[in-house]
């Protein structure tokens, strides 16, 4: 258990990337370590000792891509954040002392979707690194409400750093999985298996799903879900989605699999993933929105009414499906910390720069070494 400090070592975001509009002129981003207050806690508030953040990609998007924070600059990014709870308010003090996974969304559990079964979408809800005031989780601590958190039990040899990635990359899939309804003996195809997208595999096959097909643009990442619960794989590089399509028709026929009823997780958030997505929807399917990206996609919608399909969009995941989640990975229902790697808090500038251009195989996660 470390000890409660006087003030909090972090890394703000004190501006994102800007381009202006007329001259196309591009302002860097900028990050500055620096220090900010360790605010008093509330009621049912405790403050961790942050052991790993991972880098998502949605971090991503609010220092490179323009996508706005609800608290503005400066402010700390980060929401994937694993670590140990050091100090809490008095009715809360059980949590001292405990390893735990924040969850990347918090909901207020008041409002009307909270109370129906909606909470990852509740409009109060807070999340670090973008509506939790000044916090997030590319620091040394982070206050957090404790009613949120996920308790970490028989981690086993897994580092706690390493879990941090439960609290998004691994989670958000369980949640798009939990709105497709996915059932035993479902087909489903993921498209983009990189990031978040080779968590999506993993978890729907271990849901019961009977056949799992798996799109990438990388060979390398395509063999590498072929051991880790794809039954198919097709590199699209460089194919039209009717190439896709026919591809996977062939596999269908010759497994005697149906035509109508898939599940489409489109992962990759880019333009010619959604795009093949929207394509390969069929009779009676459902495509889910998991991946994020600011292009507009042009579609008819009355192909929906005409397959009776279903387009739906997902976020985040609901803190009651954490204990879930980590269960898969700590029993190893998931492989796990094939798909991690960590790096001092101190790269992050680096570290975000090469995620950026490329997303990486294995999920970044930043260790706070200040």
């Amino acid at each position: 258990m470390g000890n409660v400090p006087d003030t909090i070592q972090t890394w703000q975001m004190i501006q994102p990337f800007k381009k202006d509009r007329e001259t196309g002129e591009v302002t860097p981003g900028k990050l500055e370590k620096t220090q900010i207050p360790v605010p008093e806690l509330g009621a049912g508030d405790v403050l961790v000792e942050v052991a790993g953040c991972g880098v998502c990609h949605t971090d991503l998007g609010y220092f490179y891509q323009g996508v706005p924070t609800v608290n503005k600059p400066p402010l700390t990014l980060g929401h994937e954040i694993s670590g140990i709870v050091v100090d809490a308010a008095d009715d809360v003090k059980a949590w001292i002392g405990k390893e735990v996974i924040i969850p990347a969304v918090m909901p207020c559990r008041k409002c009307y979707l909270c109370k129906t079964g909606r909470g990852n979408r509740c409009l109060a809800q807070k999340m670090p690194g973008n509506s939790m005031g000044i916090y997030g989780g590319f620091s040394s601590h982070i206050p957090v409400p404790a009613i949120d958190l996920c308790p970490v039990i028989n981690r086993g040899d897994i580092p706690l750093e390493k879990l941090a990635v439960v609290a998004d990359a691994a989670t958000t899939p369980f949640q798009a999985a939990k709105r497709a309804d996915v059932t035993i003996g479902d087909h489903a195809i993921v498209i983009g298996v990189g990031g978040v997208g080779q968590y999506m595999v993993q978890i729907v096959k271990a849901l019961g799903c009977d056949t799992v097909i798996a799109i990438d643009i990388n060979q390398e990442r395509l063999d590498t879900m072929l051991k880790n619960g794809a039954d198919f794989a097709v590199n699209s590089m460089g194919k039209s989605p009717k190439e896709v399509s026919a591809e996977i028709k062939a596999y269908r026929k010759k497994k005697g699999l149906p035509g109508y009823g898939w599940k489409i997780f489109e992962v990759s958030g880019t333009r010619p993933g959604q795009e093949l997505g929207l394509a390969l929807l069929s009779f009676t399917g459902k495509m889910m929105v998991v991946g994020f990206g600011p292009q507009k996609v042009e579609y008819s919608i009355s192909r929906l009414m005409a397959f009776d399909a279903e387009l739906i969009g997902t976020w985040g995941c609901l803190p009651e499906y954490y204990p879930s989640v980590l269960s898969m990975v700590t029993s190893g229902k998931i492989n796990f910390e094939e798909f991690v790697q960590t790096r001092p808090m101190s790269t992050i500038a680096e570290s975000f720069e090469e995620a950026h251009k490329k997303s990486p195989d294995q999920r970044i996660v930043l260790v706070p070494d200040f």
